[in-house]
């Protein structure tokens, strides 16, 4: 007879030496087999009529599961981060995998792990997937990794779309009269669309007026954008890595000229081109609002005031000015949905949305989130992730994310390794690619001693949101029983309700059972009453950036450039000031300088620019040389993938 987990399916028999990331999950897939996606969905609480297969392996999830249990409790609600990692990555997505697998096949509890769909650009780069890994991994890996259901490919098109309507606006309004313009937007004086009394609403035109009966100033501000097209910020995206596409001249065919409007008569024609450059697709702000809208009506609202530049008076322009809010919807309407999919244990997972975590939130999405609470119930968990290390990461989860969604969480999970304790500790610098040094493979209590300040930091921050904090020592075959429990000693001193070894990348669930008994304890010990935002968004744009710096980095204080106070003044004077800070710098130290380890002192914060994600509803100040397309490296992960 079959042994079976809590859940009871199959339980797993890891292999050993754990086989690679893909091998495992080609076994899971060939060995054990998949639970059909419908019968999974049953299994979580989800009726029939709210799911859109995919195939066998996963499907869609619709929002009105939030719909139909609204008056039900949400469960608990933990965050998985980490501290400051190497280039080689801590295992984020691997604990928070291995967690919601050991509370759901080990301890019997109803969990969900929530987590954001990977680019294809870093699968082909040097990063790979982000499955997670070994046994505690989301299965089928490829099918995740790779084009899940579409909804990169919806971002991709939505975003492009936009920066079509930009370029076309203004190669309109460069060649043509207000009359002629206002003329070709409402030919046979065709009545306003619903986009485009959104524009008449926000130039505080009458409503009830035809085309025909508007003066000729309203005409005019009605029809010409006036773009300062020195502020234009939006770009082209692909889902690629792609350095050479960072910067490029659009407009440069023969068929893109005009006679400049006011030219002499007789005048030649001009080239219409300007300079941009294309971000990958997760770095849209598209992506950003798809983490962020709560339902469809708030995803159409948040699309439609994506700011795209500012007008020669100031005034911000909307995707909404430009037309385009209702059709960037339909093109998202699908993406709205989260993905189901399974772990190795056959336990659930939402996959939905995947921002950058350094100029956006670097989290998976808001309504993915709110299902899953809802269909575990009061005694079950949710997992969530957060991106990059706790003072990036964790930071946005607590003060936009849950600011936005309103759900508190009890539980803080850290991830830290005893590799990484040993780089800040003083250790040499880890690359990917390279061999680790004798440091890395060897015990050295003295370097593990003087790491753990930077966990120690993170522990502290986290507190002041009053959550548990629990911290998971990720195993990795060289570290010793005596490196191990100076971490977990450092933890308990900090104040983390605990600190737990845990081995699910070789062991799944079972792994990780004394982690997840850790942190069920955790959330039954935490008031969820306790939790708090680090800052009130009334504060100055400057007060919050402060804020978090002081606060969150430790840093002597923060200085602007003459840009980045333009830039202030300009937000302030267009209502965005009270929005949620978001600070894109690097995340291997909490400095800005990524090569200071450890818990640096005696620093100053530098913010060279700031830019707007009106739509999403934040500002990001730039620290730091950011780049939002990555490059390939000589020899990229796509050497590896074959049919």
């Amino acid at each position: 007879m079959t042994e079976t987990n809590a859940l009871g399916h199959p339980i797993l028999k890891p292999k050993t030496p754990v086989p690679s990331d893909i091998q495992v999950s080609k076994d899971i897939v060939k060995e054990v087999g998949l639970v059909d996606i419908s019968a999974l969905a049953k299994e979580a609480g989800i009726l029939e009529h709210e799911i859109y297969p995919w195939g066998i392996a996963k499907a869609k999830v619709s929002l009105a599961v939030k719909d139909r249990l609204k008056d039900s409790p949400d469960g608990n609600y933990v965050v998985v981060t980490g501290i400051n990692p190497t280039p080689l990555g801590e295992g984020k997505s691997t604990t928070t995998i291995g967690l919601a697998q050991a509370l759901g096949a080990i301890l019997g509890k109803k969990c969900f792990a929530c987590i954001r769909q990977p680019s294809q650009g870093p699968t082909f780069g040097i990063k790979g997937g982000a499955a997670g890994g070994g046994y505690a991994q989301v299965v089928p890996m490829e099918e995740f990794n790779l084009h899940l259901t579409g909804d990169i490919h919806a971002v991709t098109a939505a975003n492009n779309l936009l920066a079509a309507a930009i370029d076309t606006r203004l190669f309109h309004e460069d060649s043509q009269s207000d009359e002629a313009l206002f003329r070709r937007l409402c030919p046979n004086d065709k009545d306003f669309s619903a986009v485009m009394k959104r524009r008449l609403v926000k130039l505080g035109i009458d409503l009830n007026k035809k085309p025909n009966e508007l003066t000729n100033e309203e005409k005019s501000k009605f029809a010409r954008l006036d773009f300062d097209k020195e502020s234009i910020t939006w770009q082209r995206v692909l889902d690629t890595c792609d350095r050479h596409l960072r910067r490029v001249r659009v407009g440069v065919g023969p068929k893109e000229t005009i006679k400049p409007r006011g030219a002499e008569p007789g005048s030649a024609k001009v080239q219409h081109d300007r300079a941009t450059g294309f971000d990958i697709t997760v770095a849209s702000e598209v992506m950003a609002v798809l983490a962020l809208a709560t339902d469809l009506a708030d995803l159409r609202e948040k699309l439609g005031a994506m700011v795209v530049g500012y007008s020669k008076s100031g005034e911000p322009i909307t995707a909404d000015d430009l037309g385009c809010g209702g059709a960037l919807t339909v093109l998202m309407k699908d993406a709205i949905m989260p993905t189901l999919m399974q772990t190795v244990e056959r336990t659930p997972v939402l996959v939905h949305a995947g921002p950058f975590a350094n100029i956006a939130t670097g989290n998976s999405s808001i309504v993915a989130d709110e299902i899953a609470l809802k269909l575990v119930g009061k005694d079950g968990f949710v997992v969530t992730e957060a991106g990059f290390g706790a003072d990036i990461g964790m930071e946005k989860f607590f003060n936009i994310k849950c600011r936005y969604s309103g759900l508190k969480p009890k539980c803080a999970v850290i991830v830290a390794t005893v590799r990484a304790l040993k780089m800040h500790g003083g250790g040499p610098a880890v690359s990917a690619g390279k061999p680790l040094a004798t440091e890395y493979v060897q015990e050295d209590t003295e370097l593990v001693s003087k790491g753990v300040a930077n966990l120690v930091k993170h522990i502290q921050n986290a507190k002041k949101f009053g959550v548990n904090v629990v911290v998971a020592i990720n195993k990795f075959k060289t570290d010793t029983d005596a490196e191990i429990e100076i971490v977990r000693n450092a933890s308990l001193e900090a104040g983390a309700y605990d600190a737990v070894m845990s081995n699910h990348w070789a062991e799944g669930g079972a792994g990780a059972a004394k982690l997840a008994e850790a942190v069920q304890k955790a959330c039954e010990a935490n008031d969820e009453s306790n939790f708090k935002f680090l800052y009130d968004v009334s504060k100055s744009i400057k007060e919050k950036i402060e804020t978090i710096s002081k606060e969150i980095y430790g840093a002597d204080g923060v200085d602007y450039s003459e840009v980045a106070e333009q830039q202030i003044a300009q937000y302030d004077g267009a209502g965005f000031g009270n929005l949620p800070i978001c600070i894109a710098k690097t995340q291997y130290s909490f400095s800005c300088d990524a090569d200071a380890k450890g818990v640096p002192t005696g620093f100053r914060i530098f913010v060279r620019e700031i830019r707007s994600c009106a739509g999403a509803g934040f500002l990001y100040p730039i620290c730091g040389d950011i780049m939002t397309i990555p490059g390939l490296p000589t020899r990229p992960g796509f050497y590896d993938v074959d049919i």
